[in-house]
This record gives C-alpha cells, structure tokens and sequence, in this order.
C-alpha cells in the first residue's frame, strides 16, 4: 500500500503499521459492557489515523508536534442530526489550541482527514455513540 486512499480496512492499516490485527486491540472485558464497543472503536482508529498519516508522510511516521504552534493539525469534526442526514463528517478544521495533550486522532491534512473521516464513518459511530 503506498497511498492513504489505497486504505480501506482496520487489516489493512495493521499491515501498514506491522501490527497483528487480531492481537493489538486490548481485551476491554473488565469495562462494562455498554462502553467496550466505543473503546475497541477508539483503539481501532488510533492505528487507522496511524496508518493513514504515515502513507501520507512517504511511508514515515508522522506525530504531531504539540509544542509547535506554527505546525498544522487536522481533527474530523462530525455532525449528528436527525433525519435523512444523521451523523456525517461535517468538517476536517485546523484548530488553534494552547493545550499540551494531544490527540491520537489528529490527521497531517485535511485531505487525509477527510479521508479517514468518510471512509471509516461507521467506525467513528461506534466510536462517539
């Protein structure tokens, strides 16, 4: 695989990353039941996001620099409505923000975010909901 839109499985960003995939995500039995769905979503996407930015970065791995306000940052940001148009990606935005904690799920550019965002929706669901 050489380009993040050549990504279109959780499998297929373990090959890119050199992880097994059915034996990186943690047993998540000890939490309740009603929270392990989000939490296996979570854990799934932080090696997607992974994937997708090193594809994006010439097969190198990229993590964002925090301390560096001039570096840029993309996160997916998602719409939940009511109706035909439920939940979507509404936006891949730059933020300005002075905090130190950075995010697992943040994207090299907005195009790979946008990406990521579409393509893995169902994902993000399970996720966020």
């Amino acid at each position: 695989m050489k380009n993040y839109q050549d990504l279109k499985t959780f499998e297929g960003a373990c090959k890119v990353e050199g992880l097994d995939p059915k034996k990186v995500i943690p047993d998540f039995s000890c939490y309740p039941e009603k929270d392990r769905k989000s939490m296996i979503a979570h854990a799934k996407l932080v090696i997607i996001v992974r994937a997708a930015n090193r594809l994006a970065n010439d097969g190198k791995e990229w993590m964002p620099d925090f301390s560096n306000y001039n570096e840029t940052k993309y996160e997916a940001w998602f719409d939940l409505e009511e109706g035909s148009s439920g939940f979507r990606c509404a936006d891949c935005v730059l933020w300005a923000t002075y905090s130190c904690v950075g995010s697992r799920l943040c994207f090299i550019s907005r195009q790979v975010c946008e990406y990521v965002a579409n393509e893995f929706i169902e994902l993000y669901k399970e996720y966020f909901l």
